[in-house]
């Protein structure tokens, strides 16, 4: 892998810290909800703590979204991952919330009943978090794309059916290898054409893709088979 691509995947790795912080967020969250029957203390200045509650709920919540949202949109597993840590910060928060509106009315119950149900949550944001960083260390790409890549490529004047379509994530960017038939009266000079506006369809379809290698295979004739002298090496 060059310099570049390793630089890139460093971005994906990047994610993997993220992820044991979430979880260590759920781990303290569920241990303060059980630690406070066991050592109840009085909560004063109920309505300042429920001020901060909501707005550091708020504020991370914010946070989230647009860190979420940007990092989908320039394909930065890292940054989404990031955008869910900051989600569990505004669970916290709202377990601080609620807390204090329960001890405003007597329910005792409700601050650690509330503080494991934010834990659970927060386990919830851990798993899709693990899940997004595991899928783009292993290359994975949303089927939805990959289905986007074929019907560009079918769409081609001159392409006559499509190959293997594999796509595969490096950093926050997509590279393409396919394959497409085309006739096999085609000159070279006119099939690579062919191969040509094809890879400009896959840079258009898809916004995050740099490079692509589109191999073209003749359109089997008379039962011709293009590939016989690789057959044992398969």
């Amino acid at each position: 892998m060059s310099s570049s691509g390793t630089a890139k995947k460093a971005m994906d790795l990047a994610g993997i810290v993220i992820v044991p912080v979430i979880g260590v967020s759920a781990v303290a969250t569920g241990w303060a909800a059980i630690d406070r029957p066991l050592h109840p203390q009085p909560v004063s200045h109920l309505v300042v703590v429920a001020a901060a509650g909501l707005a550091g709920f708020a504020g991370n919540e914010l946070v989230a979204r647009y860190r979420i949202r940007v990092g989908r949109k320039i394909g930065s597993a890292a940054l989404v991952a990031d955008g869910l840590h900051a989600r569990t910060d505004g669970f916290t928060s709202l377990a601080v919330l609620v807390g204090a509106g329960g001890a405003a009315v007597g329910w005792g119950w409700a601050d650690p009943v509330i503080g494991l149900l934010i834990a659970l949550a927060i386990l919830g944001v851990l798993g899709q978090a693990a899940r997004q960083i595991y899928h783009r260390l292993m290359d994975a790409v949303d089927p939805a794309v990959t289905a986007q890549a074929q019907d560009s490529l079918d769409a081609v004047p001159g392409v006559l059916d499509v190959g293997r379509v594999r796509l595969r994530w490096v950093g926050h960017q997509l590279e393409a290898d396919c394959q497409i038939v085309v006739d096999d009266t085609l000159s070279v000079v006119a099939a690579h054409r062919v191969a040509v506006a094809a890879e400009h369809a896959l840079l258009h379809a898809l916004p995050r893709l740099v490079t692509a290698v589109v191999h073209t295979d003749p359109r089997q004739a008379d039962g011709i088979d293009h590939h016989a002298l690789l057959a044992g090496h398969r």
